[in-house]
């Protein structure tokens, strides 16, 4: 795997891990008012900082995974059983 095709891997999965984690533990805010400039749908206290440090590490060990079955021959279009026949 090249070092850009490893930036964009990293990228697609801390993106979907972000979306994955954003919902866990947040509490509607049930007496916000449009006047305050809350809405009762926002979150009383999203905790971001924390969510995306869950995803760097979450997305980190994944993206090893990923690194490690790519790098491997377990999982290869060139040899074995996933492997084209030749002509």
């Amino acid at each position: 795997m090249s070092i850009f095709t490893g930036v964009i891997v990293y990228a697609l999965i801390w993106w979907t891990v972000l979306f994955a984690v954003l919902p866990i533990g947040t509490r509607p805010d049930a007496e916000g008012s449009p006047d305050s400039g809350g809405w009762r749908g926002a979150p009383e206290r999203p905790l971001l900082l924390r969510k995306v440090l869950a995803t760097t590490v979450v997305s980190a060990v994944l993206w090893f995974g990923v690194y490690a079955l790519v790098e491997s021959d377990w999982l290869s279009f060139r040899s074995g059983w996933l492997a084209l026949p030749e002509r």
